[in-house]
């Protein structure tokens, strides 16, 4: 439901506000996203899992304990993975198809993988004449 020009005033008059008391928290909050964190959240999770794997793979036979250190660095890092994966969620992968749809720069996921697709697809696709 968009909001009513009343609305959007008070809300353009609190921007500007915002802006003049502090402009650099103002700048934060603007680059800033609970997707970007989500996903930066998600790559420490990864190589957290990536670290435990490598423990349990170099200590197991040395050491079960500290093999078994390694398997809860995996298990932790799993969950911190899955529940920032759920925080991303359907509203993330929307903006990001939504923003493709509209011809807009790609964004996200889509703008990470974009330069790689078309390559290969120009090299697996190309039509020699």
């Amino acid at each position: 439901m968009p909001l009513s020009e009343h609305e959007q005033r008070i809300l353009a008059e609190l921007e500007e506000s915002l802006v003049r008391q502090d402009p650099q928290f103002a700048e934060r909050v603007r680059s800033k996203t609970v997707y970007r964190h989500a996903g930066r959240q998600c790559k420490w999770a990864a190589l957290g899992f990536m670290a435990g794997l490598a423990v349990l793979v170099a200590f197991y036979s040395q050491s079960v304990a500290v093999g078994l250190v390694g398997v809860a660095l995996m298990f932790a890092s799993a969950v911190v993975f899955e529940r920032n994966l759920r925080r991303l969620g359907k509203a993330s992968w929307h903006d990001i198809t939504h923003a493709r749809r509209q011809g807009e720069a790609p964004v996200g996921i889509e703008h990470a993988v974009q330069g790689t697709r078309d390559w290969l697809r120009s090299r697996l696709f190309r039509r020699d004449h």
